[in-house]
């Protein structure tokens, strides 16, 4: 048989990961920003002689190593996104961005509450007047950032394929917790450092971190689990299974006996369906019937005759 015959049957796997996103472009502004806040910060501590600001500018660096990874998967994913070695593309980079994300997420939450939890019992010297300044400034820059990742990921809601109101593009949630973690750890610090200038309440400081790491460690819990669905091929969600199954029956002489359907990329499934009937119809007539709005990007069917009836 000719290749060119062939081409009939064969498809790209690139699923559109070779496109560049505009959660991705997104990320590289908030890394640019994040970056320029770190540097603001640690050249404040230092020539303010203030610990915290020191302290929160280095917090701020970590965040943005993060966000460089989150950033790097997207570049990563789009220019491997024809490389053959990849059987299904590279969709699950993607994942894989945001599980490393949330596990550095959770590191850094450790790392607030180890470091809250010193300065409860071994108070430090604040620069009040500067500490509130900075951190006001961080707080704007951080609110700006999580304005753009959020609108990027409302526009994957109204614009993507999504599934029950799902979406799930782990790389852009993940830098999307890491500068809401920042955005978060603004409003605390500013909360407590005018408690602590103000009231005298000096333990506000290191009790507000603490609680910040208590919700950051639940944020990087949850994209864990979900990232981590992805990586190990779990199931997809099961109004996608139920909505094949319920499809390919409905002419009641078929019956679906085996169904795998996991995700290859952000709302973008791989599916392998076999179904039993007596009187079975051709694999094309099976596919026809599935939706795109399924997000189905590669589907095999196998179609097997049943000699006692369904």
């Amino acid at each position: 048989m000719h290749d060119d015959t062939l081409k009939r049957w064969q498809h790209p796997h690139t699923f559109g990961q070779d496109v560049r996103r505009t959660a991705e472009s997104r990320t590289l502004i908030v890394v640019a920003l994040t970056t320029v806040m770190m540097g603001a910060e640690i050249a404040a501590g230092l020539l303010f002689g203030s610990m915290a600001l020191l302290a929160d500018g280095l917090h701020m660096a970590s965040h943005a190593v993060a966000l460089g990874i989150n950033l790097y998967a997207y570049g990563y994913a789009r220019r491997h996104a024809v490389d053959t070695r990849f059987s299904f593309g590279t969709g699950k980079v993607n994942a894989l961005g945001g599980y490393t994300g949330a596990i550095l997420l959770a590191t850094f939450a450790g790392l607030m509450a180890w470091e809250s939890g010193q300065r409860l019992f071994h108070p430090t010297a604040i620069a009040f007047d500067q500490a509130i300044l900075v951190a006001i400034i961080g707080l704007a820059v951080n609110g700006a950032s999580v304005f753009m990742l959020g609108q990027a990921g409302r526009s994957k809601e109204h614009h993507g394929q999504g599934h029950g109101g799902e979406h799930h593009d782990h790389n852009l949630r993940s830098a999307y917790l890491h500068v809401l973690a920042d955005a978060l750890t603004s409003i605390l610090a500013i909360a407590a450092l005018l408690s602590a200038k103000y009231m005298g309440l000096l333990w506000m400081d290191p009790a507000m971190g603490i609680v910040g790491a208590i919700l950051v460690a639940r944020w990087s819990f949850g994209l864990v689990r979900s990232s981590s669905t992805i990586l190990l091929d779990q199931q997809a969600p099961t109004d996608v299974s139920d909505a094949i199954r319920t499809i390919i029956e409905a002419d009641h002489e078929s019956r679906v006996a085996d169904l795998h359907v996991w995700a290859i990329g952000p709302d973008t499934y791989a599916v392998i369906i076999t179904i039993v009937a007596r009187n079975p119809l051709s694999p094309e007539h099976y596919k026809a019937l599935l939706p795109n709005s399924l997000g189905l990007e590669h589907i095999t069917i196998e179609v097997c005759r049943s000699e006692f009836g369904t």
